[in-house]
């Protein structure tokens, strides 16, 4: 049986090496481990915040609702095709450049969130209201705005003071949420992946909300942009039927077992890449994310799925 106990980084952990022990369509080149760690550069600071996409002159609670609220939706990549992006940008920025205009104009409060319907959130990133993401996004965004009311006092600097100064804390507490829900199953075992969930404690830590002291013992963020790079790079090995799927621009079932697979081997893969350089595992993501943004990267078709968890 898989552990359901320990903190959310260590199930993460010990979920992600199971499955890739088992993976039937994606396996880790892990003679190359060494090799390709030896390409990742010896230090990865965090790029430091961007005006555009980030609030970064807003007060102590205001950047910690920002970051909570920007990474209660960050999903959708499965829909990037599909929605009006800014010029020059990505889906992802195009929807944070929308969250930061609107809290630079006034930020959300709990309660606001707490009624925000698929309307008002198109309205801020650009959207039509009927496209399937503006629904998703209104109910993460009020289960947001219901937990910080209920439970913090309506304050988002709350829920980060709660974490005392640790990154697996606040990503467990997250975890909690139906915001940052993120569990898939395979061979009928539960998988966590918590990618938003870890990701919201480096963005806490980065934008200057709280001093974390433990950034290190999180996982990478399983999306499908670090599994696309490791395609690519040939540290991930796809089976020719996936590999065909992909390149057609066939869409992915979430929970699929082949989908499960890309981002339990990424995890697993980074893990290892870990053993071998001093980067820890959310670092080497960082690094590989970034890197996805080059013109090698963008001229293949990513694998895509249509889900709220990435």
């Amino acid at each position: 049986m898989l552990e359901a106990s320990g903190s959310v980084p260590d199930r993460v952990r010990s979920a992600c090496e199971w499955v890739a022990g088992r993976s039937r369509s994606v396996r880790i080149e892990e003679s190359s481990v060494e090799a390709y760690a030896a390409g990742l550069p010896g230090m990865a600071d965090q790029p430091p915040p961007d005006s555009e996409t980030e609030p970064i002159e807003g007060d102590r609670e205001a950047r910690g609702a920002f970051v909570l609220c920007l990474d209660a939706i960050n999903f959708g990549s499965g829909w990037w095709p599909t929605i009006r992006k800014r010029p020059g940008h990505s889906g992802y920025f195009t929807i944070a450049a929308g969250l930061t205009e609107r809290f630079r104009a006034r930020p959300w409060t709990a309660t606001d969130l707490a009624c925000l319907g698929a309307a008002e959130i198109a309205a801020v990133v650009g959207q039509d209201a009927e496209h399937p993401l503006m629904a998703h996004y209104a109910t993460a965004l009020r289960d947001v705005g219901e937990r910080v009311a209920l439970d913090y006092q309506g304050r988002f600097e709350n829920v980060v003071d709660a974490a005392s100064g640790s990154a697996v804390e606040l990503a467990g507490q997250l975890a909690a949420w139906d915001a940052f829900a993120d569990v898939s199953t395979y061979d009928g075992r539960p998988i966590p992946f918590f990618k938003r969930a870890q990701i919201a404690a480096t963005d806490v830590d980065r934008m200057g909300v709280a001093e974390l002291h433990d950034l290190d013992r999180l996982t990478a963020f399983a999306d499908n942009l670090v599994p696309h790079v490791l395609r690519v790079d040939g540290l991930l090995r796809l089976d020719p039927a996936l590999e065909a799927r992909i390149d057609a621009g066939e869409l992915l079932e979430h929970d699929s077992a082949e989908e499960v697979e890309l981002r339990a081997c990424t995890v697993h893969a980074i893990e290892l890449l870990a053993t071998a350089t001093p980067l820890s595992p959310a670092q080497i993501d960082a690094v590989l994310w970034n890197r996805g943004r080059a013109a090698r990267y963008k001229s293949r078709p990513r694998p895509r799925s249509r889900n709220t968890a990435y």
